[in-house]
């Protein structure tokens, strides 16, 4: 049985208790990158940000493969250039399908419950879902820059996003995880007039991602001189030549 490649792992920071969790003791484990939270609002941005760390993974002669824990994210990872470590990466929409296990899972619960909000102990950690506290750091972070007029009228579109949603649901990979979260989960719902639900995590698909081996169905392995695309199907993504990509 031949070992795996030495992997670099680039990972958004929402997942960084778990990936560090989850890649303890593997011995292939050459490096770990974490990237921001949020970066998906802006999805140019965290291509520059992925290709960057992709660049510095590929200057490194140890690394053998790239492990991206990231899904589609808005289509930010599509165009990643890299010339010669192939990139592994679930197939998954967005990070919540690393948290479910299975993105036929999640596609299943949100055609039940198409307005959910996802939480996590990494989103929670980041004041990123809709709550108390994200709208209070939100005002804070606008006051220091715009009038108060202006304030106001940023928060007013804060919240215009947010009608579209109707449930807060809690998820977890049993690291980091309290019943604090799930509390505060649950009153962030209370306060929204959501309502709440939790469901069981499952940590399959992130850990054979970290550490393989990586069947077609829940997973793409990108070649070198690839790129990643999005697709019309249920397999969400798939690699092409970076020349007939132009």
């Amino acid at each position: 049985m031949h070992s795996p490649p030495l992997l670099t792992v680039i990972a958004c920071s929402v997942l960084e208790h778990e990936v560090r969790e989850f890649t303890r003791g593997l011995t292939h484990i050459h490096q770990l990158i974490f990237l921001p939270q949020g970066l998906h609002n802006e999805p140019q941005r965290l291509r520059q940000k992925l290709q960057d760390a992709v660049d510095a993974a590929e200057a490194d002669v140890e690394t053998e493969m790239i492990a991206l824990v990231y899904g589609l994210c808005s289509r930010g990872v599509e165009d990643l250039r890299h010339a010669r470590c192939p990139f592994v990466i679930a197939r998954a929409h967005d990070c919540v399908t690393l948290f479910l296990g299975d993105k036929d899972r999640y596609a299943t619960y949100l055609r039940e419950h198409p307005g959910t909000y996802w939480y996590s102990p990494g989103w929670i950690e980041a004041h990123a879902p809709p709550g108390p506290e994200r709208e209070a750091r939100l005002r804070r972070e606008y006051s220091e820059k715009f009038a108060a007029d202006d304030v106001e009228y940023l928060m007013e579109i804060e919240q215009q996003w947010i009608v579209k949603y109707d449930r807060a649901t809690y998820v977890g990979l049993e690291v980091g995880e309290t019943e604090a979260d799930v509390h505060y989960t649950e009153r962030c719902a209370g306060c929204l007039g959501w309502s709440f639900d939790r469901v069981r995590g499952d940590p399959k698909l992130l850990r054979d991602l970290l550490s393989g081996p990586w069947d077609e169905k829940r997973y793409l392995v990108v070649p070198p001189r690839h790129v990643i695309r999005l697709t019309a199907d249920d397999t969400i993504i798939r690699s092409v030549p970076e020349s007939s990509a132009r």
